[in-house]
């Protein structure tokens, strides 16, 4: 089982949902966070003075899932994500050891 945490532009969160509904996937945790990378912030103009944002709004998608379905998912992601414009984001995929569903008590692949 593994863990596809994926971070994105807000504009493309129901472009990705929709990409990985239709491979199967039935569940993801979205989060709303703020970071950069090489991007680096940007500046902005308020009232006419100019300032510099440091970390950008972006979007944390986690999706547990089985490994044989981890290339999909991957796939499904970067060509719905995709804009080719720097600060696209990034995927990182983790070992899940295990998962457990609280209302019925299944485990690992069962509770994905």
């Amino acid at each position: 089982m593994k863990l596809v945490t994926a971070i994105i532009k807000p504009f493309k969160l129901d472009d990705v949902r929709e990409a990985i509904s239709e491979i199967g996937v039935d569940g993801l945790t979205v989060s709303e966070v703020k970071g950069f990378g090489r991007q680096k912030g940007h500046t902005e103009l308020y009232r006419g003075a100019e300032y510099q944002v440091d970390f950008l709004p972006k979007v944390k998608l986690e999706i547990a899932v089985h490994t044989e379905s981890v290339e999909r998912v991957i796939e499904a992601i970067t060509n719905a994500a995709k804009t080719g414009k720097i600060g696209d984001g990034k995927i990182f995929v983790s070992e899940l050891s295990q998962i457990i569903r609280i209302r019925t008590g299944e485990m690992d692949v069962e509770a994905i």
